[in-house]
């Protein structure tokens, strides 16, 4: 006979302990409480909004944009200005939206500027309107130098005309002056130049008159040829510079055109965009921070006009519990009546976890200060620590109470409660455990603080159900029981009747027709796309929500999504190249069909580095922009050399999601893998995990399914408040795999430890899968409904990111505990028969001796009547 494990021998003792000094262990959860809470008051730092993972394509370009262009590298989020008239905004009114900005701007610490919506629209419009004056400009300028032109020819012309007749008038002086000369010679020859001289004289200065003329027309015609050709000069340097214009308002033109659809004022003037900046990541400003700016700018807005923020502001997590929690947590106290029949014990469950939830999360958040710990973080961990902790802290009162009404010593029966289903806890706590904390293999480091926090919840609520639970119990002594329950304490009627095995047709029916609803259902998860929440899943009242549609309806949904491409260059280039340079990456960007305006947004100081604006035409979520970022990725290179990057919200959103779709495989290997050797080892069986780990596969693509089919086809919405159907939260499908995991590996262990225990103690296989459901189902039925109702509570939670989660964690735990561990394993396991329990004897000697149940422990402290039950089973 083997020895009951260490473990449940340990259990025993301190169930035992704790229930005869209720006291001590009471005190000393609220003492811890109490330290938790002070650490957390203490030291509690920030909660972030961001869903960044450091090495993404995105990260990779902010990083080089805020080291090249460093004003870009603050985020920005929208304040949305409408009046409330329809009418477009008076004069009055765009002051008063402007000094309502302005109130923004006055907040110190992460603000660090507004940008009014109506200067920059009026900037928009200058610059539109010289565009478009330009043109006439330039012909204006044009037909100028034609009219200079055509002067300067008609006196190019008059000197053309003068020049030959000054060339031979020049010839007629130069003959008159070649006659003279000989007729001079001549009278020197003769003796009678003396009597002619005064002749000869007057004729040489009549000559040298005509040759002063001559020579003063020729310098005016030089004098005038020189102007026409500085003339020319002048025209040909214009004309030059006119078709550098033209050439540079082409390429302006050509860049307007592109940004033609970026405003900051919608068309029909009733809608404003203005925008407030940030010295970081609008994700990493604290919530005071954006608080107190949402304040002030409320508080600045007169009547007549409203005003509504973006998601990336004004959406907060903060508060853990809301009312549809609460509800969640009334229906779970009503099944615990409904089970229990009495008020104690249905009450126990519940205070105990919310203990152990206060302590878990305010530990974790204590811790907050010093890792960078997403806002969602403490709320998965209070949606799964209240769940199990219920569910554990049922499983020991719920054999405290079977024990004890059969007869069993209180102290006695409590500290075995302990050391069976207690270890049965410790063990299904820690497949929860192991599951979460594998989260930290993803390599993505919100992910993994995220499954760190809550599997220390898990653990908090182990270390609950076992101490303090049965130190309750010993407290409420015997009104553990009903009344009626008690006047009949230790009756032989309490015994089990005895047990037949289920139909072989009936089993083949069950399982078939449970597993083609389930592949059924599962259906939708092929479709399935995944994302990070936009402001369309908040309430149709929020002012995220409300922003995100009027930028939609009167801007264009796009600009929900806008994108900031960087180009980097080959080579720097001149200021006056500059603009060219944007215009060619410009026209690369606009070929894209699923492009609707770019706009030119920075460069670095030596022009090498360039950004843009690009604006989708559809929103954030839609497969269009997915798919446009990755074509704006697969441009780069561009044939000069140019490196394209992308990077934006928009983008990093969707490197968020694309990361942690190609994480899931990888994730659900490890957790299958895990699933199977645990199971090995607690069964010791080959075929029992395989139908457990194949069963957990198909609870969870059909929780995958329903959930696509709610949340992103938008079936039965109006049911679950989706009003929007949109991507399925990004990290989602990896939450639900780690936790369902550990849910489904509960189940499996108080229903399928029934039938091995049944099975060792000489039942026949198809009656040991009988008697191991009649063993578990009711508390296993308790606890799923439990389960469901707490997640289900979540279902409507203020918190939007909460939503989905706690619908696909509801469904989950629905589809695996009631069609999975209780229909389609028991009719598997009753085909299969003794094959079921098969186990190579060489691995049957190196497996450890787990005894999850505690069946040893059992035989060490015998419950009344169990020696009756087990021969009555061998009948």
């Amino acid at each position: 006979m083997r020895k009951a494990p260490p473990v449940a021998h340990l259990l025993y003792r301190i169930g035992r302990a704790s229930a005869m000094r209720p006291i001590v262990a009471i005190l000393a959860w609220i003492v811890t409480l109490a330290v938790a809470a002070g650490g957390f008051l203490a030291f509690g730092g920030t909660l972030t909004d961001s869903f960044s993972i450091p090495g993404l394509e995105t990260e990779k370009v902010t990083d080089q944009l805020t080291e090249e262009i460093p004003e870009l590298a603050g985020g920005s989020s929208r304040a949305v200005f409408q009046t409330e008239s329809g009418e477009p905004f008076t004069d009055e009114q765009k002051q008063q939206v402007s000094d309502a900005l302005a109130a923004a701007a006055e907040q110190t610490g992460s603000v660090t500027g507004v940008i009014d919506p109506f200067a920059t629209q009026q900037q928009l419009e200058e610059q539109t309107a010289q565009l478009e004056a330009a043109p006439q400009q330039i012909a204006d300028g044009r037909a100028q130098l034609e009219e200079a032109q055509a002067q300067l020819d008609a006196g190019q012309a008059q000197i053309d005309a003068a020049l030959p007749e000054l060339e031979a008038a020049q010839e007629q002086l130069d003959a008159g002056q070649a006659q003279l000369d000989a007729e001079i010679q001549q009278a020197k020859d003769a003796g009678a130049y003396e009597l002619a001289a005064a002749q000869f004289e007057a004729a040489q200065a009549e000559i040298d008159a005509n040759q002063q003329m001559l020579d003063e027309s020729l310098a005016e015609l030089e004098s005038s040829q020189a102007e026409i050709e500085a003339g020319q000069e002048q025209i040909t340097a214009g004309l030059a510079e006119l078709e550098a214009q033209e050439a540079q308002l082409a390429t302006g033109a050509e860049v307007a055109e592109a940004a033609a659809n970026i405003r900051s004022v919608s068309e029909d003037g009733t809608t404003a965009l203005g925008l407030i900046q940030f010295d970081t990541n609008v994700y990493e400003v604290v919530q005071e921070d954006k608080d107190a700016v949402i304040a002030d700018v409320r508080a600045a807005t007169p009547e007549g006009l409203t005003v509504n923020f973006s998601a990336d502001i004004a959406t907060s997590v903060e508060g853990v519990m809301g009312a549809g929690e609460v509800i969640g947590v009334l229906l779970a106290f009503v099944v615990l009546m409904v089970m229990m029949r009495a008020i104690w014990p249905a009450l126990m469950p519940i205070v105990t976890s919310v203990l152990g939830v206060g302590v878990g999360v305010a530990t974790a958040l204590a811790f907050s200060g010093v890792v960078e710990m997403s806002s969602v973080t403490p709320v998965l961990g209070v949606m799964l620590a209240l769940a199990v902790g219920i569910d554990y802290s049922l499983f020991i009162v719920n054999r405290h109470r079977q024990q004890y009404t059969r007869g069993m010593d209180l102290h006695e029966s409590i500290g075995l409660a302990n050391g069976t289903s207690g270890n049965a806890v410790v063990f299904a706590g820690s497949t929860v455990i192991v599951a979460l904390l594998a989260l930290n293999i993803t390599g993505i480091p919100f992910l993994g603080i995220m499954g760190t926090v809550g599997a220390f919840g898990v653990g908090i609520a182990v270390l609950v159900a076992v101490t303090l639970t049965p130190a309750v119990l010993g407290l409420i002594g015997h009104r553990v029981l009903g009344r009626k329950a008690r006047e009949t304490r230790g009756a032989a009627e309490h015994a089990e009747a005895p047990i037949e095995p289920m139909r072989t047709g009936f089993a083949l029916l069950r399982f078939f027709g449970a597993v083609v609803a389930l592949l059924i259902i599962a259906i939708p998860a092929l479709s399935m796309r995944l994302g990070l929440p936009d402001g369309t899943q908040e309430p149709t009242d929020s002012t995220q929500y409300i922003a995100y549609k009027t930028v939609d309806e009167k801007f264009g949904e796009g600009v929900n999504g806008t994108l900031l491409v960087t180009a980097e260059l080959p080579e720097a280039v001149a200021d006056e190249e500059l603009l060219a340079a944007q215009a060619d990456v410009v026209t690369v960007l606009m070929e894209n069909d699923d492009v609707s305006a770019v706009a030119p947004a920075g460069a670095s100081e030596d022009n090498g580095f360039l950004a843009f604006q690009v604006i989708p035409k559809e929103g954030p979520g839609s497969e269009s922009t997915v798919q446009l970022v990755e074509d704006l990725r697969e441009l780069s290179p561009l044939e000069d050399g140019t490196v394209i990057g992308v990077a934006g919200e928009a983008s990093g959103n969707i490197d968020v999601s694309q990361k942690l779709d190609e994480a899931l495989p990888l994730y659900l290997a490890i957790v299958v893998g895990l699933s199977i050797i645990i199971l090995v080892v607690v069964f010791r069986s080959l075929i029992v995990p395989l139908i457990a780990t194949l069963g957990f596969v198909l609870s969870l693509f059909a929780a995958f399914g329903v959930v696509t089919a709610v949340f992103q086809w938008g079936w039965l919405g109006s049911l679950f408040g989706v009003h929007d159907p949109g991507p399925i939260l990004s990290f989602l499908p990896i939450i639900l795999t780690g936790v369902l995991f550990g849910l489904a590996m509960d189940y499996q262990l108080f229903l399928t430890t029934g039938m091995r225990e049944a099975y060792v103690h000489g039942m026949d296989a198809r009656r040991s899968v009988v008697a191991g459901l009649r063993h578990g189902r009711a508390v296993v039925t308790a606890a799923a409904i439990i389960m469901v109702s707490v997640f289900g509570g979540f279902v409507f939670s203020h918190i939007a990111l909460i939503r989905p989660m706690g619908f696909g964690l509801a469904m989950g735990v629905l589809f695996d505990a009631f069609v999975v561990r209780m229909v389609i394993v028991p009719s598997l396991m009753h085909l299969v028969g003794e094959k079921a329990w098969w186990l190579p004897g060489w691995l049957d000697k190196i497996l450890p001796n787990v005894d999850v149940e505690g069946s040893a422990l059992e035989r060490e402290h015998p419950v009344p009547h169990a020696e009756d039950e087990a021969e009555a089973a061998k009948a």
